[in-house]
């Protein structure tokens, strides 16, 4: 569907169920292919049902290139994926007995995650697991608004 002015974009699903929005851009668009910002979109998650056979659609349809994986134990290998040197997520196939469906959990860099936790709980929202540190010493919060859209929160480590 086009949006007048602003580009065309399109809601599918991939073959595990997980719905994601994917768009291209008219003209000059915001955007870069650095680091994200702060307020931008600094990491996005899958979680889904064969992470394997997920990746593999992805990867032919954007291009994106395997980079780390960590072994989770129990919980299965954490695969991440980029475009060259950028990082752009990571995904997982969860277990059988967790009762959600497979989706997409975005993460919004922000200059403090437990800060944000806090305005996070103050503003009506829940903050669903963490604040924690992940590898590499960033932080992140995972949380819900007051409507039960979930979103994550990351910050940096300072170096």
């Amino acid at each position: 569907m086009d949006i007048p002015e602003v580009g065309r974009f399109a809601v599918i699903s991939d073959p595990q169920g997980a719905a994601i929005a994917i768009f291209t851009p008219k003209g000059d668009a915001p955007g870069h292919d650095g680091m994200p910002n702060v307020g931008e979109f600094s990491w996005h998650e899958l979680t889904t049902t064969d992470h394997e056979r997920a990746y593999a659609f992805y990867q032919k349809l954007f291009g994106w290139d395997q980079t780390d994986a960590v072994d989770m134990g129990d919980a299965g290998v954490y695969q991440m994926y980029g475009r060259g040197e950028v990082p752009l997520g990571g995904m997982w196939t969860k277990p059988a007995d967790l009762p959600m469906p497979p989706n997409w959990l975005y993460y919004i860099r922000v200059p403090n995650a437990d800060e944000a936790a806090e305005r996070v709980k103050a503003l009506g929202g829940q903050v669903l697991n963490g604040p924690m540190d992940v590898p590499g010493g960033d932080r992140i919060a995972q949380c819900m608004d007051p409507q039960g859209a979930a979103f994550a929160v990351h910050s940096r480590r300072a170096d």
